[in-house]
């Protein structure tokens, strides 16, 4: 049971990452997913639909890309960051539960943003870039120097 999980994720990863890279390669992506269709697979992976997975996955990679854009990195890490992106994007679609209200693409993108900073947390390049709204509070502290 647990080798049949394990080659299903890496078959996963291997088909979310070819996917990702023909897709950046063109410039194109699949439309996101409206959010009845969204709907409509969600109920189909919670049966155990696997192709509804792979729906969900393809039609999400376009997250993968812009959170990947967000990254400082150099263009070695670009092809590492993708990758790893996937896999958080494929974890994000494992572990969304769609009664906790929030939307899919919410919570992936949080679990893709984990998935890197957990993989680099050693690397002082790699930066999230942050951007705040007017008026919203940002914590920060200053040291003197």
């Amino acid at each position: 049971m647990i080798c049949g999980l394990w080659s299903l994720l890496i078959l996963s990863v291997i088909n979310g990452i070819t996917l990702l890279v023909s897709y950046m390669a063109n410039n194109t992506f699949p439309r996101p997913l409206s959010e009845d269709e969204e709907a409509k697979y969600i109920s189909l992976l919670l049966q155990g639909d696997e192709k509804a997975r792979a729906i969900l996955t393809e039609h999400n990679l376009r997250l993968v890309a812009h959170i990947v854009k967000k990254f400082d990195s150099n263009n070695e890490e670009t092809d590492d960051l993708i990758s790893i992106g996937t896999i958080g994007l494929i974890k994000g679609i494992n572990s969304f539960k769609p009664d906790r209200g929030t939307r899919l693409a919410t919570y992936a993108a949080r679990c893709i943003e984990n998935e890197m900073l957990m993989t680099f947390p050693q690397r002082n390049n790699l930066v999230l870039r942050q951007s705040y709204a007017v008026g919203q509070r940002v914590n920060c502290s200053f040291s003197a120097v």
